[in-house]
């Protein structure tokens, strides 16, 4: 890569150029918009300036006078097209900072004026240090948003209030970068942190927006995690043009498809163990004497279940665990382990609701995967309703579920 100066830059601005990297949409399977990247073209060669704007060594005159002429050639050459698509735009908090983003008013107010409804406008506020840095200009974000303006905002674990912070700035567009994700590698943990993450867009009206996304796998993590909007290398580079709304479409329409088959067929196979499991227990249910204690009867379910699980335990509707634990041993005995009596797991996501189910349905419930503390391993729970008041819960192992298609 070629050293480049901020001097340099700035004396040469003729040569930094917008290159625009599609966005694709989930629902519409076209293209949607276009995210503006700015390069230094140095003979054939294409260097990437982002370091520019993200380096706040260099004085911020210089990075907002390179702001509005990079924004001004977008979109120069996007009414030069006659486009129709979004505009995605990155634009750093403390050059937002700056005389309350007066400069970047003024730039929108200039596209209005070209007839560019804002609503086409998508501006990522990005902060490198903190999220936090996003509530010292949540005045000007709400301003542009009355505007039609969509905000976007970066997604941020490293902050633990990431999400009170996103209530009190309801982004339109909550941005997810993919390249923690190792290729061809589909983590679990991950899928369990973006998931909820998706859900708490859904709540305040926003969209995910998956970026670098650069492989089958992460295209397929993305689409599972909710996202709607997706970029990267997997669809194609920034370009210096615009490219056919259908570009991706039989691309988009052959991965989703296969999405939706793994999908239908892990949903299959979830369905068969439970019918397998409620049918087994329904038969060691019949065989179990009236007077049998909760101790005995869950032995005689780890027994009737042995080749689905490790542990079996009984707990009331308040989530009261009524038996001990019958947990099988390295050599396949089965042992009561008293001291998990009386625990209350009524603290565990979800337990309170499949209770409810439980009753309404009157049938089984399988869990999502979760890792068990004592094994840390991945495992299933199934749940199954012994009467109104008590519940037989099955702990199945990870051996078993790797056993299967579709249970991991």
């Amino acid at each position: 890569m070629i050293p480049l100066d901020p001097l340099d830059i700035m004396m040469n601005k003729n040569r930094v150029i917008p290159f625009f990297l599609p966005i694709v949409s989930a629902d519409k399977q076209q293209v949607v918009g276009y995210e503006v990247q700015p390069y230094w073209m140095e003979a054939n060669e294409r260097i990437k300036l982002n370091w520019f704007f993200e380096d706040r060594s260099i004085p911020s005159e210089y990075r907002l006078e390179l702001e509005d002429d990079l924004q001004k050639k977008a979109i120069d050459l996007y009414t030069a097209e006659n486009g129709k698509k979004m505009l995605y735009f990155n634009y750093d908090v403390r050059l937002l900072k700056k005389q309350a983003g007066q400069m970047l008013l003024d730039r929108l107010e200039a596209m209005q004026q070209l007839g560019i409804p804002l609503k086409r406008i998508i501006v990522n506020i990005v902060c490198e240090q903190s999220v936090e840095e996003l509530l010292e200009v949540k005045h000007t974000m709400v301003y542009m948003q009355s505007l039609g303006v969509q905000l976007a905002v970066n997604a941020d674990y490293s902050a633990a209030n990431q999400l009170e912070l996103f209530t009190k700035l309801k982004p339109n567009v909550i941005c997810v970068n993919c390249s923690f994700l190792e290729e061809n590698l589909l983590p679990g943990m991950y899928r369990d942190v973006h998931q909820p993450l998706a859900l708490f867009a859904r709540k305040i009206g926003a969209t995910l927006l998956f970026q670098g996304v650069e492989t089958f796998a992460q295209f397929n993590y993305a689409w599972r995690s909710g996202g709607r909007y997706y970029q990267g290398p997997y669809f194609q580079q920034a370009t210096k043009g615009f490219v056919d709304e259908n570009s991706f479409k039989d691309k988009l329409k052959k991965d989703m498809h296969h999405f939706i088959h793994y999908e239908r067929e892990k949903m299959k196979a979830q369905f068969t163990l439970s019918n397998q499991l409620s049918q087994t227990l329904k038969q060691a249910m019949k065989d179990l004497k009236q007077d049998q204690g909760y101790d005995e009867i869950v032995l005689n379910v780890a027994k009737a279940l042995n080749a689905y699980t490790f542990r079996v335990y009984i707990c009331d509707e308040d989530g009261i665990q009524q038996s001990a634990n019958a947990e099988k041993d390295a050599e396949g005995n089965w042992l009561l382990l008293k001291e998990s009596r009386a625990k209350n797991w009524s603290w565990r996501p979800y337990f309170l609701e499949n209770i409810v189910r439980m009753n309404v349905e009157k049938k089984g419930i399988l869990s999502d995967l979760y890792t068990d503390i004592e094994r840390d391993e991945q495992i299933r729970t199934y749940s199954y309703p012994l009467n109104d008041k008590l519940y037989v819960f099955v702990d199945i192992p990870y051996a078993f579920l790797f056993e299967q298609n579709g249970l991991l």
